[in-house]
């Protein structure tokens, strides 16, 4: 009998042991997080153009659902130039989007307009608009990497988008209808109505930030991510 309680208090004894050691092990790996989010930085930013909206895109197909004028967003900027839909690529650091997107058509047009794609992904395509519509994906050479009809609305057609690269879609019933995916595992993002962005959680360094827009060019900037700071900078595109 003494033996056996003997034999308990040290179970009892081991197993608090073993416990503290766990509990050391996960405040560790938790310091390490923390530590972690201490040490990076971001960059944030605006966007700006001194390039001014487009007119009115004339309708000429399919009036009753889309109307006799669409806007033209192939370039949305406000009153103070400050430009939406552009993209913002850091490269160097990995930061894979989602597995899965979807573009829709809806009023005769995608929806979203752009998009950050990761590369290999699924694309869920659908429409909205009781018109026949399609949404044919074009490489940056041209090649089609799919081409779906979408004749009814709710119908949804899941096809794989392929490798990095800057990815155009086109609706060959209604030739204004245009849609993009920037396919990328660097950490990006797309910039809002107010032309802002932002890019969390990088680490301390120097790196190239890419802009790309599908009617405005900028060259690459060099930014310098500082741990625990943000790095804000203007970039105008023409």
């Amino acid at each position: 009998m003494g033996r056996l309680f003997a034999l308990g208090i040290l179970g009892t004894v081991a197993r608090q042991a073993l416990g503290a050691r766990v509990l050391g092990c996960l405040g560790a790996v938790v310091l390490g997080v923390q530590v972690l989010g201490a040490q990076a930085g971001s960059v944030t930013g605006t966007i700006t153009t001194p390039a001014k909206g487009l007119a009115p895109v004339r309708v000429t197909i399919d009036q009753k659902v889309c109307g006799s004028e669409l806007p033209d967003h192939a370039i949305v900027v406000d009153a103070q130039g400050r430009l939406a839909n552009a993209v913002v690529v850091l490269t160097g650091v990995k930061r894979a989007a989602p597995g899965e997107t979807t573009v829709t058509n809806e009023k005769c047009a995608f929806a979203p307009r752009v998009q950050i794609v990761r590369p290999n992904a699924n694309v869920k395509t659908t429409s909205k608009d009781p018109v026949l519509h399609t949404t044919n994906a074009q490489a940056e050479n041209g090649r089609t990497l799919f081409n779906v009809a979408l004749p009814i609305p709710g119908l949804t057609v899941t096809k794989p988008i392929g490798p990095a690269g800057t990815v155009r879609l086109v609706c060959n019933t209604h030739p204004w209808m245009r849609g993009w995916m920037v396919v990328t595992d660097d950490a990006a993002a797309i910039t809002g109505a107010d032309g802002r962005f932002t890019l969390d959680n990088v680490p301390p360094g120097t790196y190239e930030l890419r802009l790309w827009h599908e009617s405005l060019k900028s060259a690459p900037q060099k930014v310098t991510v500082t741990a625990g700071k943000a790095t804000e900078i203007t970039v105008a595109m023409k």
